[in-house]
């Protein structure tokens, strides 16, 4: 069964093009432009991993991700964060992020951390 992975973020070339190479090898891949259902959705698509982009309108990935793993249906779901932000790692560790991916991102490494976030969630 294909692994799911749900990512968040207002630029649609970026969605587009990380869904691409996400399908390639084998991922399930949907993609929104906002998170202010990001519970339902979470839920509902039963993602296995979520990128979240810190600067996507409205309430911000970092509120996004807080409210995920407040949450007892979505606590246990990784989380990368996914952004230029030059505070990204920083604010992966006071999130409590699972890692981070920073903007602009190689496709060797976007692979390679889905696969240790998916193999470690085995």
């Amino acid at each position: 069964m294909e692994k799911c992975i749900l990512i968040y973020d207002d630029d649609v070339e970026i969605l587009t093009v990380t869904k691409i190479i996400l399908e390639k090898h084998h991922y399930h891949v949907e993609t929104r432009t906002r998170c202010d259902d990001i519970i339902k959705e979470v839920g509902e698509i039963k993602a296995d991993l979520v990128f979240m982009d810190l600067w996507i309108p409205r309430m911000g990935g970092e509120s996004a991700l807080q409210l995920m793993k407040q949450n007892e249906v979505t606590w246990h779901i990784p989380v990368i964060l996914f952004s230029a932000n030059d505070l990204i790692e920083e604010v992966c560790k006071r999130s409590n992020a699972d890692g981070y991916l920073r903007k602009p991102f190689s496709i060797n490494n976007l692979v390679q951390l889905v696969e240790d976030i998916i193999l470690k969630k085995k």
